[in-house]
């Protein structure tokens, strides 16, 4: 069985979230997965797995951290709050609000949270460092049993650094008082290697009222071992505080009465903590990897919103708090062993994935931050998930393998309601997954994928014991299936292109609720759409990409003609060109196209395209020190970070356009030093 190198880097690299391609029953050294355009033939399941390396990380100008995520082809981060809100993200047909669909990983550790307080699935990428980040794994559709809750449209792990050749340390500033700091190093300790890493950032952003945001972000490491037989010990803190202009009604823009950049409630903003603590330990001989994580967290958010101005209550506003204080903790453990039958190379991998969440949330009507009357909603929740999951590897010719798996899922929910007792109680949920991918070739540097599976989206705990609507209570974990065919192809010496067709079914959608900022469950939905993502090198100095992703959202029922799923993104071009001279000079232009999206189910009523250029030009003047120049929203355009549709007390309770504006065109300036 024929697997490139590169591969069990990546995978060595990604504890506990891939497993190891076999071989055949020996294993191979690993090498450095540098770049995207490495060569994948024969390594992956899937021409929508991919890899990006911090080699080309680095090269991309960032607005936030989340935008880490659009190495992924097709997706697409927005914000329409402060910078300390978790973004929006959007993908293969989905409006994920804050991760509802996404499954994100940092070093194996699950990112989105159930039941969360202002999202189901919430997953706050503000707790990144990027100049940490060694390298982004990520892979779409529900076809890998590894990988369960929020992950039926992709998945992302982000693996961090545990060694510095050299001490890093930034000083960046730029528009609209953007100041940021990063000091990092690593050294021996003991029989080990310690990592440590400071973030310290500040921020007013283009607001009239400027967004104050503030977060300080620290990662601690201890690791021994390389990519065999090692241990790592991983600590993050954050903790951020902001102000918050939201989306704003476009009727007072348009006449004149209100900035782009203005806002309806001075008192919006939230602040919000993370800490967490993990162990990854894992050891490989020849036939054999076994991978343990254990990790325990905490993450507390306060967030003050207001969407519909003074609809309800002319008097004091519609603000309202929501509230989230929540632990979890969590193991993943896994095994793969390699073999021979009947002649054919064989890898069967088993593992497990336990994870409880003890959460107290609530909902709250506020004028100014101030809590005003009861509260609308606050509860006690335990959730707990359990998956097991199998999968086989066989390589049947020296042209054919396949992948068969399967994952069994458990969920137990514990609601206890403060605010209206009947809707306390304890709910179970199970459900089996199967998988299976077909894969052909390499034929003349081609391969092709075949793919078909089910997965699922957990519903808020909330709502499976929920009885005082009236209506019966959620299913806990909702299923979906989809299939998927794909093509990898080098033919042009350079060139890394894929392709891929997929069809989604989800048997239930989560929908933005305008006037609570929270999501409820709706009908069934079908999505379909073509992704083509290319990275071209013609020579070491020069690169290009070119991600093209196009799909559509349908309820399943309904009247014909009035069957679109609102907020569903439709068409997302993203386009890159970095330049190295070798020496000294480097610069990249990036280019991301954002179409339009249906507001209405009928399309009546629709969102405008967002277009953004992104550009940076880097100066090396010795070994040490380094400056950059970024310039962010290059054509200074201005578009719709996001927009919704809505009744507020702006359009007078009739629905109308809300819209968070792009961030006008910026300057920063940052300097490098590496000791």
């Amino acid at each position: 069985m024929k697997v490139h190198p590169t591969f069990l880097l990546a995978v060595a690299s990604l504890p506990l979230f891939g497993q190891t391609t076999s071989a055949g029953p020996t294993r191979l050294l690993p090498i450095t997965v540098q770049r995207r355009e490495n060569n994948l033939l024969g390594v992956t399941d899937s021409a929508t797995v991919g890899f990006t390396g911090a080699a080309q990380l680095s090269e991309r100008p960032l607005l936030r951290p989340g935008e880490l995520l659009e190495t992924v082809p097709g997706l697409i981060i927005t914000q329409h709050a402060g910078g300390g809100k978790a973004n929006q993200y959007f993908l293969r047909g989905f409006n994920l609000d804050h991760g509802t669909d996404f499954a994100t990983f940092l070093d194996g550790v699950p990112l989105n949270m159930p039941s969360h307080g202002h999202g189901q699935g919430y997953a706050d990428m503000n707790v990144v460092i990027p100049e940490l980040v060694a390298a982004v794994r990520y892979q779409k559709g529900p076809y890998y049993a590894n990988t369960g809750d929020f992950s039926t449209a992709g998945s992302a792990d982000l693996t961090f650094l545990k060694r510095l050749p050299q001490a890093l340390y930034i000083l960046e500033g730029g528009s609209y008082n953007y100041a940021r700091m990063v000091a990092a190093d690593s050294r021996q300790m003991g029989e080990g290697t310690l990592l440590y890493g400071l973030e310290l950032l500040r921020s007013d952003g283009p607001w009239a009222m400027p967004d104050q945001f503030n977060k300080v972000n620290g990662q601690l490491s201890w690791s021994t071992g390389d990519e065999r037989n090692g241990h790592t010990v991983t600590a993050r803190l954050y903790q951020g505080h902001w102000r918050s202009s939201d989306q704003i009604p476009q009727a007072l823009v348009d006449a004149g009465t209100l900035s782009r950049f203005g806002n309806m409630d001075p008192s919006n903003g939230g602040q919000s903590r993370y800490a967490s603590v993990q162990s990854a330990w894992h050891q490989q001989d020849a036939k054999t990897t076994e991978q343990l994580l254990v990790y325990v967290f905490r993450y507390d958010l306060d967030l003050f919103s207001n969407f519909t101005y003074a609809l309800a209550n002319p008097a004091g506003g519609d603000q309202f708090e929501q509230a989230d204080r929540r632990t979890g903790a969590g193991l993943t453990w896994s095994r793969s062993v390699v073999g021979d039958w009947a002649g054919r190379a064989t890898e069967t991998t088993v593992g497990l994935q336990v994870r409880n969440d003890w959460v107290t949330n609530g909902l709250y009507d506020t004028t100014a931050r101030t809590r005003t009357g009861t509260p609308k909603a606050q509860h006690d929740l335990s959730v707990g998930l359990a998956g097991l999951y199998a999968e086989h590897k066989i390589q049947w010719t020296p042209t054919f393998r396949t992948v068969f798996g399967g994952r069994g899922d458990v969920q137990y929910t514990a609601v206890s309601a403060q605010v209206n007792a009947a809707d306390s109680g304890d709910a179970q949920a199970a459900l089996f997954s199967p998988k299976l991918s077909l894969i052909w070739g390499p034929w003349a540097k081609t391969e092709y994928f075949l793919q078909a599976g089910y997965g699922f989206h957990s519903n808020d705990a909330r709502g499976t014991t929920l009885t005082s609507s009236g209506s019966a209570p959620l299913r806990g974990l909702q299923p979906a299936r989809g299939a998927e065919f794909g093509i990898r192809c080098l033919v042009v010496d350079g060139l890394q292109s894929t392709f891929s067709w997929w069809y989604l079914h989800n048997s239930s959608e989560l929908v933005f609720v305008g006037d609570e900022g929270t999501l409820e469950a709706s009908g069934a939905s079908r999505r379909y759409g073509i992704e083509w993502a290319n990275y071209y090198t013609p020579n070491p100095w020069l690169s290009f990409d070119l991600d093209l992703a196009a799909s559509q959202a349908l309820y399943t029922e309904g009247a014909a003609g009035n069957r679109r799923v609102e907020q569903s993104i439709n068409t997302v071009v993203a386009a890159g060109v970095t330049v190295r001279d070798g020496d000294a000079w480097a610069g990249s232009l990036r280019l991301r196209y954002f179409g339009p999206r249906n507001l209405t189910t009928d399309g009546a009523v629709r969102t405008d395209a967002t277009l953004m250029l992104n550009g940076a030009v880097s100066y090396q003047f010795n070994p040490r020190w380094k400056a950059t120049v970024e310039v962010l929203n290059l054509l200074g355009r201005e578009d719709q970070d996001i927009a919704y549709y809505y009744e507020s007390s702006a359009t007078n309770g009739a629905e109308g356009l809300h819209f968070h504006p792009v961030e006008p065109r910026q300057f920063r300036l940052s300097l490098t030093g590496r000791f």
